[in-house]
């Protein structure tokens, strides 16, 4: 069976401005089996979110590759664009969810555009939404909804399309710990559930 996500010889650096580039990621390899999950602790500035806006296809490195279930992803913008698609979940520290549509429209719609149908994403997306506990909010705006409700209507919608990988930048840091170490086993559950893969930065040893 082919690793999840390999990073091989990562290089990034910016020069912000200034003649002199400051490099963020030297030479990284990384590999995250089938169905692992690592977390990527580190303190704030060290690079967590360079490392997974390259792995996510958000970002190219300077140098070197990046796998994804075995496959090698290319420069061209169609096709890492399919691939992030298909077989990438991103969540961040903000939840990002579209304001105007229901929690479970959330996550119905990525389902759409990935070609499934109205009523398979549907009954995908409840599914999800009952396995975080929010099956009875599936009909609120997020204004409407808690900071841990929506992060968790976030999980579901990066799970949406059943990735391969899952990545997660600081997904709590904007809860407080109560709420965080309940959102953090929602996330876990969908995870271990699904079997996927998950990479999760945070700077909480915790």
């Amino acid at each position: 069976m082919s690793d999840a996500l390999k990073l091989s010889g990562i290089t990034k650096g910016y020069n912000l401005g200034t003649p002199t580039e400051v490099k963020v990621l030297n030479g990284v390899d990384f590999t995250l089996a089938s169905g692992e999950v690592v977390a990527m602790v580190a303190p704030s500035g060290a690079g967590k979110s360079t490392l997974l806006h390259i792995a996510g296809l958000l970002d190219t490195p300077d140098e070197g590759s990046v796998e994804i279930g075995g496959q090698a992803v290319g420069s061209g913008d169609r096709a890492r664009t399919r691939l992030r698609r298909q077989d990438v979940g991103f969540v961040y520290q903000f939840h990002h969810l579209l304001q105007e549509f229901t929690a479970l429209e959330n996550v119905v719609l990525p389902q759409l555009a990935n070609g499934v149908s109205q009523r398979e994403a549907q009954d995908h997306a409840m599914q999800l939404m009952d396995t975080v506990g929010l099956k009875h909010r599936v009909a609120h705006r997020p204004a409407e909804l808690s900071g841990g409700e929506q992060q968790r209507v976030a999980f579901c919608r990066a799970l949406a399309n059943k990735p391969k990988v899952l990545l997660a930048d600081e997904p709590t840091g904007n809860l407080d710990p109560g709420t965080s170490d309940t959102v953090f086993e929602a996330l876990m559950a969908l995870v271990r559930g699904s079997g996927m893969s998950a990479l999760i930065a945070t700077h909480n040893l915790e």
